[in-house]
């Protein structure tokens, strides 16, 4: 019976007018190449590898006729069940930093999304995805890589789709040494900042003995009295976009844009924001199998049972009544944890459960771990576990995002999903996802404004004081948290037109 439906497929293919999407021409399809340094499950360390999973199969399925296909470093981290699937298309060797760069290419399908594995052990058979002082140069050799391993997969996008400075330079070797080169010529570029902090600096030596750009691109490349490879991503790119529409317009100021605020503004005509959406499959309360009890918006039992799991696993005192408050995120100054330093000790005097889950700077580690001693049965700290973090999203009643700045955040978006109230500072995509409860019309979380101690540990207690005193209407709350939607299907539109907009550009 399967055949015979297969074959009936294929006929009915095979007699379809030349207009229908399945069988759209060349001439029809859109081809994005998007070139991103992680992409979860494959290889990730945050929430770029998180949109480098998700948004690709979430364009596929808001539209079949775009063929988006994606290229990513062979991580160590890549599971063996997925190489065991990789079909191996060939093997090239890459002028690079004065020599021949050995770069392997294999193919691997998922979700009727094609991946391009690029293979080059010196480089990427590491045990972290980042941090080691030739990371310059490593993605410097990806970028590099995205371009030339289009002679070995044949697939000639209308699109170039690079993201933050792991791939910016993909742009800026089309723009320069291809681009009088007949089957690159006609490729336009769109770059996406996910976190303009991170720019990818260097002397010139680096433009000349590694990049193989001369002289004559300095001016592309060079911004501050050194080479950026964020600068000049930006400068060559077609359009230009960032994660949220706020971040977007916080960029055209010196406070957000890390010294780049006059490339932002030579640049402005060609920028917008598009807020980043997650994958509603891979976070569901009714599904999701890493939690202690599935629940939705009509059966809230079942989250409660999450938090007496989670107060059972850490040892804390196990009553649905105490406010529990997470917070998930790198450990850094930019996710405001300055803030939640300077009164956790004010915060914790009150009846309340708080647990901090994430890597990053020692400072902050070694100040969490003796609060952890201080306050042992109140709270609790934890290095980053994706599927712990899902306990914890279905378990907490509030989660702070207090960051000082926030070019889209996922968090809050992740926490809803689970039901789970987000107190946030309004900047980026923070302010572009979360309404205060006290706005007219009605919102979905706290949200302060200013970056002080003083206007956090407001909006904390108002969170916590909600909690306690009103059962009925929290439980309103969560199912506004849990009815938002932070799915794809908005901004996959977005980019749809964005997209076709990319392609007509002259």
């Amino acid at each position: 019976m399967k055949k015979e439906q297969g074959e009936k497929v294929i006929e009915k293919r095979a007699v379809a007018k030349p207009t229908s999407v399945l069988t759209a021409s060349p001439e029809q399809e859109l081809k994005v190449l998007f070139c991103v340094s992680e992409a979860q499950p494959y290889a990730a360390s945050g929430g770029l590898g998180e949109v480098g999973g998700s948004f690709p199969k979430a364009i596929k399925a808001g539209s079949p006729s775009i063929d988006i296909r994606v290229v990513l470093p062979l991580h160590q981290a890549v599971p063996s069940d997925v190489r065991k699937k990789f079909k191996p298309l060939g093997k090239l060797e890459i002028d690079f930093a004065k020599r021949k760069e050995y770069c392997g290419v294999f193919e691997y399908k998922d979700s009727q999304v094609t991946y391009y594995f690029i293979d080059n052990e010196k480089y990427f058979k590491r045990d972290n995805l980042y941090e080691y002082s030739d990371d310059n140069e490593r993605f410097a050799f990806f970028s590099k890589a995205c371009i030339d391993t289009i002679k070995i997969t044949g697939f000639k996008p209308d699109i170039l789709h690079a993201n933050d400075w792991h791939t910016g330079l993909a742009i800026v070797y089309l723009k320069t040494l291809y681009k009088e080169i007949k089957d690159y010529a006609k490729i336009k570029t769109l770059f996406t900042i996910h976190n303009i902090n991170f720019q990818g600096r260097d002397s010139y030596s680096f433009m000349i003995d590694v990049l193989g750009l001369d002289y004559r691109y300095k001016n592309i490349l060079e911004y501050n009295g050194q080479i950026n490879f964020m600068k000049a991503a930006i400068a060559c790119a077609d359009w230009v976009n960032t994660v949220s529409p706020t971040y977007a317009e916080e960029l055209k100021t010196s406070e957000f844009a890390m010294g780049l605020e006059s490339c932002i503004y030579e640049n402005a005509h060609k920028l917008n924001g598009i807020l980043n959406g997650i994958d509603y499959k891979l976070y569901n309360p009714k599904t999701d199998k890493e939690l202690f009890e599935n629940y939705d918006r009509k059966s809230l039992s079942g989250k409660a049972a999450n938090k007496r799991g989670v107060q059972k696993l850490f040892q804390m005192q196990i009553d649905a009544l105490i406010p529990m408050i997470v917070y998930n995120g790198r450990l850094t100054g930019q996710k405001g944890v300055d803030l939640i330093k300077g009164v956790i000790d004010t915060i914790l005097e009150e009846r309340i459960q708080m647990i901090v889950m994430g890597n990053g700077e020692s400072r902050y580690e070694n100040f969490f771990e003796h609060i952890e001693s201080k306050y042992q049965g109140k709270f609790k700290v934890l290095r980053y576990s994706n599927n712990l973090a899902k306990k914890l999203y279905a378990a907490a009643d509030l989660v702070l995002m207090p960051s000082l700045f926030e070019p889209c955040g996922l968090s809050q978006m992740i926490a809803s999903r689970y039901g789970t109230v987000p107190i946030v500072r309004e900047t980026g995509g923070l302010k572009d996802s979360t309404r205060d409860f006290g706005c007219a019309g009605g919102g979905n979380g706290y949200t302060f404004k200013n970056y002080t101690t003083e206007d956090m540990l407001y909006s904390i207690r108002r969170g916590v004081q909600d909690f306690v005193n009103d059962g009925p209407s929290w439980d309103d709350k969560v199912r506004i948290c849990l009815d938002k939607d932070f799915s794809w299907s908005e901004p996959v539109r977005e980019y749809l037109a964005l997209y076709k907009k990319v392609k007509k550009l002259r």
